[in-house]
């Protein structure tokens, strides 16, 4: 009887063993089934929300609480519509142009360095200065002393060439703004280049003239006429400079007045120039004075109607 209750309770727990058994691996079974079905569920949805989102095209949505203005916050319409605390009537509209200034700077202070350089030189050689206008003016044997004694003032004679290349530049460079010609240039660039152009014609004459004289032997002639040449030069700076006063702060009739009278004192140095190159010259060697005409013709005036007529030309081309 023992025997078989003992048998008994240890097949009941042999049974009972084996069913908890059972149930723990029915359990894992069951676990991993639902795992992977979980994993490959959410590898679907992944996929799913992937290929979604890149066939999807968004919509913006229109903001409904933003308000919508009728009109510009800089127009009319919106300025002088009723409002609660303000409203105008009427508006008064004013119509201007935009004006571009433009001073006169440089002009300025070119005739206030111009006018300080023949203070200072006319102070410093005053003496020079005064034979200068007698030996021109004269042409008695006074006059050949005192030419004598300007060629023996190297200093002074070269200033006052500096002095008319700066007069002669400025004052050229006042008569082309005058005639309107050459606007895009600015004032200094103007003086600049008519000093350069000054200095290569006078140059060019100097070293041509003493070549000349030195091939046919007639030094004396040839230094004769570059004198009165240059004393021409000097005199025309000095007399050039209340018109280029008048040309830089006139306008108007003055301001024609001033050109027309600067022409005139221009033409007769010129041609008491030449009248004065003649019988300085007649006196040295014995000269035709038509072929001294000829001279004048191809070397001094249509070198100068030449160049005037470049000169011109290319500005009112490139105005």
């Amino acid at each position: 009887m023992v025997l078989s209750l003992f048998s008994d309770a240890v097949q009941q727990r042999l049974f009972l063993q084996a069913v908890k058994y059972l149930l723990i691996i029915t359990a894992f079974f069951f676990y991993t089934s639902v795992a992977a079905q979980q994993a490959s569920d959410s590898l679907a949805k992944v996929d799913s929300v992937l290929v979604d989102t890149a066939a999807v095209v968004i919509v913006p949505v229109k903001d409904t609480i933003r308000p919508v203005l009728r009109h510009p916050f800089t127009s009319d319409s919106f300025l002088y519509q009723n409002r609660l605390f303000f409203s105008f009537r009427d508006p008064v509209r004013y119509t201007i142009s935009e004006k571009t200034w433009q001073g006169k700077e440089a002009i300025f202070y070119s005739i206030i360095i111009l006018l300080i350089a023949f203070a200072f030189i006319k102070n410093s050689f005053f003496r020079y200065l005064s034979d200068l206008f007698s030996s021109y003016f004269r042409t008695t044997v006074r006059q050949r002393q005192i030419k004598d004694q300007l060629l023996q003032s190297p200093l002074p004679s070269l200033l006052f060439n500096i002095f008319f290349v700066i007069s002669i530049s400025i004052f050229l460079s006042l008569l082309f703004e005058h005639f309107h010609s050459g606007g895009q240039y600015p004032f200094w660039m103007l003086v600049t280049y008519s000093a350069a152009g000054i200095m290569v014609i006078y140059g060019g004459k100097f070293l041509v003239l003493k070549f000349f004289g030195w091939v046919f032997q007639m030094t004396d002639a040839t230094d004769t006429y570059i004198f009165v040449v240059f004393s021409n030069n000097k005199i025309l700076g000095v007399l050039l400079l209340p018109f280029s006063v008048l040309l830089a702060f006139t306008s108007g009739n003055l301001n024609a007045a001033a050109v027309t009278l600067s022409l005139i004192v221009i033409v007769a140095l010129l041609f008491y120039r030449y009248f004065l190159s003649f019988i300085s010259i007649n006196r040295l060697i014995n000269i035709n004075f038509f072929h001294f005409l000829i001279y004048l013709a191809a070397f001094e005036v249509l070198p100068l109607l030449l160049i005037n007529k470049l000169l011109f030309s290319f500005l009112r081309e490139l105005t």
